[in-house]
């Protein structure tokens, strides 16, 4: 077969995603927070938005009236003493005038007084870096330790762990082993009781040594017995060490005051407070859905550069191609965000009507629901569905949830289908509610659910607990 090339024509369609288009979907998904951070970020880059204050924009002066006042210049007579005051006037009047409030005294300011910023008076929370440095520069250890041992705090972990061998410290420090392992048992030695361990058992160790707690049984515990301690078998441990069930109790009780994580206090992780982009608030007639736009700049089209792109012959090509660029652009940011809030409202309305029992009652009326229900109810493709639920919350009477916590699987029973979600809050109630000393095993809570008429398999039952993060049998126990 001969090869040869030829030219041919062809028709086909295709969604071609254009840049407005992928504004529209980038913003459709976007979270609170990171909605405002582009909107700001729009307002700088775009002349023709500019921010909408909540005052009345008839307040303001018009583009007209600014150049008017623009063209006033002010009167020299007013402004500049004239020829014969300055004349008259000695330095007996200049002093006289100065020292009649005192300024030449000491007594006053100039007036302009610069007062010191309020970001001046804010703590700094406590850096563990720092504080065992501190430490490190009060110790009277010889300098070459000291020099390793800042090694070794620049290697300690968020956690307070110590994640470096003692030969991967004597290679950075350029040192021998045994000054490594000196300079360890200095940083060891430092508060808080705990630090620069290499895993758990040494970290407890730490703390009981300064508790002066050496060779005692919580100690034992402790080195031999930590998976026992887990699974709480304090009678086996009784057993073993020939000791009574109290001293084992006593024991656990002061391994259990102490901290695993001994830099914990000094963590600077700060909390992340759910701001809803949502509000359901029950009014007398049902329900009202109010989107919220608190802390989202308002804007609008600045006119000034409207009026600047009509006059035609002011402007260059390429700068009205830049202004009609930026134009089209500012139109469909404003466009999108319409968009955004209108499609936000039908799926708030629609998970509203598919979920009244869950608003009227609470979580255990919450009903199975998938996207695709509400991707036929307001016919829309699942993937929209998917931005809109995807890193937002709805705020109502019964809390703040994620829009994603009103889809769930279903799960059948005898009185029909139920949510996948309300079972979990159920075993959370059951396993709440159970007696500690003798908590239920994951086979009595399917039993719990068959007594009403819920059929659940024991591995469910199990897998949900370890999604609600709630320990096994033998670790509830108390």
């Amino acid at each position: 077969m001969a090869l040869e090339s030829r030219l041919e024509l062809k028709l086909a369609q295709k969604l071609v995603l254009t840049p407005q288009l992928q504004m529209a979907i980038k913003l459709l998904q976007m979270p609170q927070l990171e909605l405002s951070q582009t909107i700001n970020q729009e307002l700088v880059e775009n002349p023709f938005l500019e921010e909408q204050s909540e005052a009345a924009s008839s307040e303001e002066l018009s583009y007209e009236e600014k150049e008017s006042l623009a063209e006033i210049k002010p009167d020299s007579d007013d402004t500049e003493l004239s020829l014969e005051k300055l004349a008259h006037f000695s330095s007996d009047d200049y002093f006289e005038e100065r020292g009649s409030d005192g300024r030449d005294l000491g007594y006053f300011t100039s007036g302009n007084v610069t007062h010191p910023s309020y970001e001046y008076f804010l703590s700094s929370a406590p850096d563990l870096f720092d504080h065992l440095v501190w430490q490190l520069r009060l110790s009277k250890e010889a300098e070459q330790i000291r020099e390793v041992a800042e090694v070794i705090i620049g290697n300690i972990d968020e956690n307070g762990f110590l994640r470096i061998s003692d030969e991967e410290i004597a290679e950075l420090a350029n040192t021998d082993m045994e000054t490594a392992k000196k300079a360890v048992t200095l940083v060891q030695g430092f508060d808080p009781p705990g630090i620069a361990a290499r895993d758990v058992r040494e970290c407890l160790q730490l703390q009981l040594r300064s508790m002066n707690l050496q060779g005692s049984l919580a100690e034992n515990l402790i080195i031999n017995n930590l998976d026992l301690l887990a699974k709480r078998k304090y009678s086996l441990l009784a057993k073993e060490y020939n000791v009574s069930e109290e001293d084992i109790m006593a024991a656990v009780k002061i391994i259990e005051s102490l901290d695993p994580k001994p830099a914990r206090k000094f963590s600077t992780a700060s909390a992340n407070y759910i701001t809803p982009d949502v509000f359901i608030v029950k009014a007398d007639n049902g329900y009202q859905i109010i989107l919220n736009d608190e802390g989202l700049p308002k804007i609008r089209i600045n006119n000034y550069y409207q009026r600047l792109l009509k006059q035609k012959d002011s402007i260059a090509k390429e700068e009205r191609q830049f202004l009609e660029d930026k134009l089209r652009s500012a139109i469909w940011l404003l466009k999108s965000l319409d968009q955004r809030n209108k499609t936000i409202y039908r799926v708030t309305e629609s998970i509203l009507i598919f979920q009244k029992d869950f608003f009227d009652r609470g979580v255990n009326a919450l009903k199975p629901l998938n996207l695709k229900d509400i991707a036929t109810e307001l016919s829309l493709h699942e993937s929209t569905i998917s931005r809109v639920t995807s890193n937002k919350y709805l705020a109502c009477p019964h809390g703040i949830y994620s829009f994603k916590y009103f889809f769930s699987n279903a799960i059948p029973s005898d009185s029909g289908e139920l949510s996948s979600t309300s079972v979990k809050e159920m075993i959370r109630k059951i396993i709440c509610e159970e007696d500690s000393s003798n908590p239920l095993s994951d086979m009595r809570i399917v039993d719990i659910f068959k007594s009403k008429n819920i059929t659940i398999a024991r591995r469910t039952i199990a897998k949900y607990r370890e999604e609600l993060k709630i320990p096994p049998q033998s670790q509830r126990r108390r």
